[in-house]
């Protein structure tokens, strides 16, 4: 008896079970179709939103109209043989002499707009110029910088380092701004014959080292009455050969 009342209770444990294992999946099945449903409409509204950003008018950005700052060194419809440099992009002759004449194919750079012989817009040209690097170029046809800081009375003569920059109508090779190194030849206003006429005059009361701004020594020549005058002679020869200049370092005007 006790062995069928078990039988039974186990029947009811499967049965119970089997019922609570199919709820289980009818209630997963419901809510995927539940998502569904409801992932349909965003799904349906984002097709939308695609479609309507795909269909919307494209507008290209607007193209650039700075004009480079070279363009104001180019004369407008002139030769392109007498162009500036700056306006133009040439390639290297290697087979041009060095201080010769040479041959050298050019084109002008954008936004420059240049003629031939004839009055016809042209691009390509060739121009003739010495072939030689830029740093090789005479003084007068580049422009340094200026350096207050050295001392241009000194022995050896001092130096500086300057940059340089080929003036616009000069054609080189290489770069056109480059280094290079200078004697000091820079000038605080003070003029020679002024300080040779005041050491001959009234270098006895060391007027001469006064206005070279040497007050020291101005001082020494005044109290000593410059040196018993053989301090005002030795000044005057000195300034005389230049050898006495400014207390700033710099050069007579």
């Amino acid at each position: 008896m006790a062995a069928l009342l078990g039988l039974r209770a186990l029947r009811r444990l499967c049965s119970v079970a089997l019922f609570l294992s199919q709820l289980y999946v009818l209630s997963g099945r419901a809510g995927s179709l539940m998502t569904t449903k409801h992932s349909q409409p965003q799904s349906t509204f984002a097709k939308s939103l695609t479609s309507t950003s795909t269909n919307t008018p494209y507008f290209k950005a607007a193209e650039s109209t700075e004009i480079p700052s070279y363009v104001t060194k180019c004369p407008s419809n002139g030769l392109c043989s007498r162009l500036p440099p700056d306006c133009m992009t040439c390639n290297t002759n290697y087979s041009c002499i060095y201080g010769k004449l040479a041959t050298f194919d050019c084109r002008v750079k954008p936004h420059v707009h240049c003629v031939d012989q004839n009055n016809h817009e042209q691009e390509n040209f060739t121009i003739n110029m010495t072939c030689q690097f830029c740093w090789q170029l005479a003084t007068t046809d580049y422009v340094c910088t200026n350096s207050t800081n050295c001392m241009t009375v000194s022995c050896p003569r001092q130096r500086y380092n300057a940059t340089c920059t080929v003036r616009d109508h000069i054609h080189c090779l290489g770069n056109r701004v480059f280094p290079k190194m200078l004697y000091c030849n820079w000038t605080g206003g003070y003029k020679w014959s002024t300080a040779l006429a005041l050491s001959i005059t009234l270098g006895g009361f060391g007027a001469d080292r006064f206005y070279l701004g040497q007050w020291r020594e101005g001082l020494g020549k005044l109290f000593s009455f410059g040196g018993l005058g053989i301090w005002t002679l030795i000044d005057v020869l000195l300034i005389g050969v230049g050898y006495v200049g400014p207390a700033d370092g710099s050069l007579y005007i």
